[in-house]
């Protein structure tokens, strides 16, 4: 298709039609995100501060957004959570929201962190604004600060990077860091710039292992994804990529919420990929995964897994007959935080691994074909006369 197509406006991703696509230069520069987060060091205090305050005073505390930054809220809300715990702060716990909830119905008070990559995504600012009608102290973890995002916000953590694909890679691992940021302040530490570093890096080097694994997954169905604690919001970040990215169904589950039903239509033409990475209760969360493994098996289902060292040395090669990702640890770091980026890294090699398999452009995840842009126009237009959010500008993809 012509990258002069009446449809590709400045609005979409560069076109190009073949390798290297957009969303690899993106993961290229993900380890060089650190300094830029580390440089938000001020503004990550200013967000510590109002979480503690919040949490103190038996104030809520919620982290939201949609689309993989709804996932990426997710993975702020587990490290702020375990900061706060690990600071001995009590209150109730962090709870991250899909946006569009958190618009219809505000928690009062407290503080309310959204998280949207582009700054744009109308249910994001719509849940900033109802928050702050209930009482709320705001933020925004973004890269694009818009005028929007500004009058919402009280306060603003500018990430250093906007992600030039809309199959988000920088835009899943940016908030995280921030996330991270955040609560190193909740605990009066500095962010870990050159351990975190290092970890990304050595993320990189489970590329071979992902276009094995992808090799052997390929003519699947539809896939499954799982993972308990800090491994669910990666299994759900995947699950969105393989989907948006591969055009293949595909579905995410708590670990143990896949074995009450869902594995019942199950076949050899489903794939399963197991995550298996963070390290609180690691024994009982490996154990359970060893069970899901093996009653995948039992319906010779071809199931992968992205673990540690640790856990990939309990694992029977029978268990996973499409391979493993073996991913590095952190002890240094908080234990959210080493699983959350070894598996951002792991998540994104097997995704851009998938879609050299299915010969497609991930970039626009779909859009060059009409009906997906028809779709999305839909998807996008207002939906009622009581609708208060603003008409998003251009064509970008929700759960930007």
């Amino acid at each position: 298709m012509s990258p002069h197509a009446p449809w590709h406006t400045d609005a979409f991703p560069e076109w190009r039609d073949e390798p290297p696509w957009v969303m690899e230069d993106m993961m290229a520069a993900e380890p060089g995100l650190v300094p830029g987060i580390d440089a938000q060091g001020g503004a990550a205090d200013d967000v510590a501060v109002a979480v503690r305050d919040a949490r103190e005073a038996g104030r809520p505390v919620v982290v939201v957004g949609c689309g993989t930054s709804e996932h990426a809220a997710h993975g702020v809300a587990v490290q702020l959570q375990e900061a706060l715990a690990g600071a001995g702060v009590p209150g109730p716990a962090v709870e991250a929201r899909q946006a569009f909830e958190a618009f219809l119905d505000p928690r009062p008070g407290g503080v309310c962190i959204a998280i949207s990559h582009e700054g744009a995504t109308r249910a994001t600012l719509a849940a900033l604004r109802a928050a702050r009608e209930a009482g709320a102290s705001t933020a925004l973890v973004t890269a694009v600060p818009t005028e929007d995002g500004r009058a919402l916000a009280d306060r603003i953590l500018v990430t250093p990077l906007a992600d030039r694909s809309w199959c988000h890679t920088v835009g899943y691992l940016s908030p995280l860091l921030a996330g991270a940021a955040i609560a190193a302040a909740i605990g009066g530490d500095r962010f870990d710039v050159r351990a975190v570093e290092r970890h990304l890096d050595g993320g990189l080097a489970t590329r071979r292992q992902a276009a094995e694994t992808a090799l052997r997954l390929w003519g699947v169905d539809r896939m499954i994804t799982a993972g308990s604690g800090a491994d669910h919001v990666a299994a759900r970040e995947l699950a969105l990529k393989v989907a948006e990215a591969v055009r293949l169904p595909t579905a995410a589950y708590e670990t143990e919420t896949l074995l009450h039903g869902h594995l019942v239509p199950a076949n050899e033409r489903t794939g399963l990929v197991l995550l298996v990475t963070d390290s609180r209760r690691r024994d009982a969360r490996a154990a359970r995964g060893r069970q899901a493994l093996g009653a995948a098996r039992a319906l010779g289902m071809r199931a992968a897994a992205i673990v540690t060292p640790d856990v990939d040395a309990t694992l029977g090669p029978e268990l996973t007959p499409a391979g493993r990702l073996v991913v590095g640890e952190a002890p240094e770091l908080p234990a959210t935080l080493s699983s959350l980026a070894a598996t951002a890294i792991a998540l994104q090699e097997l995704t851009l691994a998938l879609v050299g398999r299915a010969g497609v452009n991930p970039d626009l995840i779909g859009r060059e074909e009409e009906p997906i842009r028809e779709a999305a126009a839909r998807a996008e237009a207002r939906f009622g006369p009581e609708d208060e959010w603003t008409e998003r500008p251009g064509a970008q993809p929700s759960g930007a």
